[in-house]
Order: structure tokens, then sequence, then C-alpha cells
């Protein structure tokens, strides 16, 4: 297994610091879909925790957590504490007591306090996220997938996805190759109910999407496997860009085939 120091790492400190709090610790992403690089991946957890953490858990935690990801791949570790309840009966937007991502560590470095303070609210992330446990996630600690996580209305993991990708058609040129990708899966799982990685979203583009499109979203795919950059024609992303949005707005307004 990819970054198994890492992994194994995170459900030891969990089960320290929580102790008999925690539920489980679960891995979800790429990591279980069978897609995962090096370059373009990070590493994808939730943990399940029953009943509050202290301040004090949290800051351990995070000491922990910002120690594994100097071990981490490029992208680093993303992760959320949600409580159990809101895993079992699923509340939208899913409230977490504590978040991290590579993007926070400076935040977390330069004023541990704050952060620990204030990282806590809704993340409408989390039912997408939830999504792909139920169908791929690998328990690294404690319950099993169906005794902890229920179900995830289409509604909720609708919005959830839309929200990572309604402000596709500017944002494509920045980073083409997971805005491609994404949209090709939100459009299989509209058209065919797939719940599926952005490889695979790209493998349904290149047999369902107009020809048209191909040579971009195969060149996509090539990047993604390869960790290569994404060189593309402005205009024509622009227009993939627009032009899938569009498309999914309308669906999901008819609420998909």
């Amino acid at each position: 297994m990819y970054y198994k120091e890492v992994l194994d790492g995170m459900a030891d400190s969990c089960r320290e610091i929580f102790g008999e709090g925690l539920t489980g610790v679960y891995l979800h992403g790429s990591m279980v879909m069978g897609c995962f690089h090096p370059v373009k991946s990070d590493i994808d957890l939730i943990v399940v925790v029953h009943g509050d953490i202290t301040d004090g858990q949290k800051m351990r935690f995070m000491e922990v957590v910002a120690a594994l990801d100097r071990q981490a791949p490029a992208k680093g570790i993303e992760l959320s504490v949600v409580k159990e309840e809101y895993c079992r009966d699923f509340v939208y937007p899913t409230p977490y007591e504590l978040h991290f991502s590579r993007m926070h560590l400076r935040w977390f470095r330069e004023n541990p306090e704050d952060y620990i303070s204030r990282m806590k609210g809704t993340d409408r992330d989390l039912a997408a996220h939830f999504t792909i446990i139920k169908r791929y996630g690998e328990v690294l600690y404690g319950a099993a997938v169906e005794e902890v996580f229920g179900e995830v209305p289409r509604e909720s993991y609708l919005d959830s996805i839309w929200a990572d990708i309604e402000g596709a058609g500017e944002e494509i040129l920045g980073n083409p190759v997971y805005v491609v990708l994404n949209l090709c899966r939100v459009a299989a799982f509209l058209e065919d109910g797939l719940v599926i990685s952005k490889k695979q979203g790209g493998e349904w583009g290149m047999e369902n999407l107009a020809s048209g499109y191909r040579g971009l979203v195969s060149s996509a795919l090539e990047c993604y496997v390869s960790g290569e950059e994404m060189a593309v024609d402005e205009e024509e992303a622009l227009r993939f860009g627009r032009e899938m949005v569009g498309y999914i707005k309308r669906m999901m307004q008819a609420g998909g085939r």
C-alpha cells in the first residue's frame, strides 16, 4: 500500500488521542479507487468520533497530522473529524469537528490556538466523501463502513458535486486535468448513476461524450496517469468547460436520466 507508514501512524495516533471516543478511521479518494498518483493525489481520510472532543485532543491530533503531512505525497493529507451521529443519520451540509489540508498548514503553524478554536463548521464536500466511502472506503481502524455511514440522499450528493464544478468554466485553465476529468465524472453520475474516480470519469467521457471533446479528455487522462502538466488550447478548454457546466446544469434541473 502507498504511504503505509503514514496511514498506520494516523490510525495509531487516533486510537491514542481519542481513545474510547474513536469510532473509526476511514480512507477514501484516489487511494481506494485505484487511481492514486504521488504527484497529483493527496491522502483522503475521515476520522469518526462519538461525542465531543476537547481542544487539548485537537491540538495533540493536529501536531501529529502536521508531522505525518511531511511524509505524505506532494498534495499532502486532507481529513475531517466528524461525529458519528452525522455519519449514521446524514445531515447536509455536514458538521465537522476539525478539518485539515495542506493549504491550512501555515495557519496552524503560525497560530495553533486560533486554528483549533475556529476550524469547525459545516462542509458540503462531506456528502461526496461519504458517498465514496460507502462504495469504496477502507477501514484503517474501527467499525465497519456499513455500521457507521448511512445513505447520502441523491440531492445532497448532487449539490455537493455541483459545488465542486460550478465554476469550472473559468477555473479550467488553472487546473485543466482536474476540471476536465471532474466534469466527466459528474456527467457520468447524472447520465448513468455512476460514482467513479476522475480517471474512470475520463474513460467514461471518451466513450460517451461527443467526438469533438475526446482529444481534450484523452490529453487530460494521459497527464493524470503520467503526472505531467497539461498544455491546452485556451479557446477549446474554455468552450468545453462552459458547455459541460451548462449541460450538467440542465441535467440536474431535469433530475438526470
